[in-house]
């Protein structure tokens, strides 16, 4: 079951096309990493999601109603943090939390068990104008959190964070994903931190969705995509032995470029050229990370 659902949704800004019939699937439980580089439109998507823009065309799906039937219905069951956080600097956490709690209807004691949640129960009596900008990023999740809702929605929460406080609202999300079973869909364009914390991955580019699916199959693309890069003193003797020893190949840049080979293999071809006569200057694995696949899929739309 999807717990986010569009179908053939479009938006355009003037006469520019931001989102053009996007059909995205967020699973049930999941964790969706949400990509793209800027002016994809990845948070005039999340915006639509939450009924912060108007639907001009196609379809909106959360827990597989009709956003329109049953807006607040709906959205009640949502938690968000679009772009940075606002509070009140002049507050603490909780007296921000309690704000908010009034506005909700939930049991105060919710304030309290969001603070805990996101490690920010210690703050006491501090105001959120001396927090860094790593506490209010999870206050800003706490402020999504505090109704319990069973889809959160998060653009960029890591964003201008350092690498210790990216590693914190990994963790956080996980444990959130794991323990309480909440579906959860983030944008980022930290690819490498998405590799590490999504299940899925959507990839948007000029509004149209280039990828989606497990981050296993991802994972999948980028394990073929590696191979070895070959450098010796005569490339055109060393592609005869190439082909005389079954291994494909082609040249590319001064070097050849062959498929991923066992260790052992790898070692065997090394003393096949030396034995005859073929000076091999380097031979290199080569691995494409997450961002080479995510550049290819969006060069390969040119």
């Amino acid at each position: 079951m999807y717990c986010i659902q569009t179908q053939q949704l479009s938006y355009r800004f003037g006469a520019d096309m931001v989102l053009d019939s996007l059909e995205l699937e967020v699973p049930l439980g999941s964790i969706c990493g949400f990509l793209g580089a800027n002016g994809a439109g990845k948070t005039t998507t999340l915006r639509l999601l939450l009924g912060l823009l108007k639907r001009q065309s196609g379809a909106i799906r959360l827990f597989g109603a009709c956003l329109e039937d049953d807006r607040i219905g709906i959205l009640r069951r949502v938690g968000a943090m679009i772009e940075s956080p606002s509070f009140y600097d002049h507050l603490t956490a909780a007296e921000n939390l309690r704000l908010l709690q009034i506005v909700h209807r939930c049991p105060r004691q919710r304030i309290d068990e969001a603070l805990e949640l996101v490690g920010l129960a210690h703050t006491g009596r501090k105001r959120t104008a001396h927090f860094s900008l790593g506490m209010k990023q999870r206050l800003g999740i706490a402020v999504a959190l505090l109704h319990e809702p069973e889809l959160l929605i998060l653009d960029e929460p890591t964003n201008g964070l350092d690498p210790n406080g990216i590693v914190e609202i990994r963790k956080l999300l996980q444990r959130l994903n794991r323990e309480r079973g909440l579906t959860i869909l983030v944008s980022s364009h930290l690819l490498a931190e998405i590799e590490k914390l999504a299940t899925h991955v959507c990839i948007l580019d000029r509004g149209r969705l280039v990828f989606q699916g497990p981050m296993q199959v991802l994972q999948e693309r980028q394990r073929q995509a590696r191979g070895i890069m070959l450098r010796t003193g005569d490339n055109t003797s060393a592609a005869r032995l190439l082909v005389a020893e079954g291994i494909d190949h082609h040249h590319h840049d001064g070097a050849l470029r062959l498929p991923a080979l066992e260790p052992g293999a790898t070692a065997a071809l090394n003393r096949t050229l030396v034995a005859a006569g073929v000076d091999v200057h380097e031979i290199a694995l080569l691995r494409n990370d997450l961002e080479h696949i995510f550049m290819g899929m969006v060069e390969g739309r040119e």
